[in-house]
């Protein structure tokens, strides 16, 4: 389990899990939480039940297809999106990811709360600014912290995904390495998430560091295993 290093008011709480303890057996050895990935239901299960033993109440787990909608937690049941936010105590956004970005949002009076899931697709179509919008705060008060994401070592992409970010911020160039192979970069999604969220006015930004790619004990990696299981990162008003 990982806790967000950030000075979040008291009544903030937030988490991210790793893959470490756990029921399900290799290839998503470990605490799974994915549903949908081809693990045995039951160890699924299993394992959401050892995380709701951490949290006030059962998450509110999202439908991810990697857009930028975000929506209320609680409003709808298991709704088609990739970001949730509430004022409510006790109600838990989540993401799941594997070597996406997941990033944990407050505001500095501990009134909201949100959690978004941010691949490449969903930060280039703007996840991140539609969670902060949704949390109706002004974005300098605002805090964020990115949890473990592919790391800019292993991040490989295609041209297609540097021209979708350079064409919204020129920033976004610094966040490409070119590679041998004609066409190819390592891309940075910490650096991106970072040009995004500054760029919405959020300016107190947290985490980042890691890699799921290659901190294997710690992380699934979808782009390491191929079949593999997911993390979660969730967040919640006490």
């Amino acid at each position: 389990m990982i806790l967000p290093d950030w000075p979040a008011p008291v009544r903030v709480k937030g988490l991210m899990t790793t893959r470490a303890g756990g029921v399900s057996r290799a290839p998503w050895a470990g605490l799974n939480l994915g549903d949908h990935v081809g693990d045995d239901p039951e160890h699924v299960a299993a394992n959401r039940a050892r995380l709701r033993q951490q949290l006030p109440n059962e998450p509110a787990w999202l439908r991810q297809v990697h857009s930028a909608r975000v929506v209320e937690t609680g409003r709808e049941p298991n709704p088609e999106a990739d970001a949730a936010f509430t004022r409510q105590p006790v109600q838990v956004c989540a993401v799941l990811t594997a070597d996406c970005l997941p990033v944990l949002f407050c505001d500095r009076a501990g009134s909201v709360v949100a959690a978004a899931h941010a691949g490449w697709r969903g930060l280039a179509g703007g996840v991140l600014e539609a969670t902060v919008a949704a949390m109706q705060v002004p974005p300098g008060e605002v805090l964020a912290w990115m949890g473990a994401a592919i790391g800019p070592q292993a991040f490989e992409v295609g041209d297609e995904v540097r021209q979708a970010f350079i064409a919204q911020h020129a920033a976004a160039s610094g966040a490409f390495v070119p590679q041998p192979t004609p066409g190819k970069w390592l891309a940075d999604i910490y650096q991106l998430a970072h040009i995004r969220l500054e760029h919405a006015g959020v300016q107190a930004i947290y985490g980042g560091g890691r890699c799921t790619f290659n901190e294997s004990d710690a992380f699934y990696s979808y782009r390491r295993d191929g079949v593999t299981g997911r993390m979660a990162s969730l967040i919640w008003l006490a």
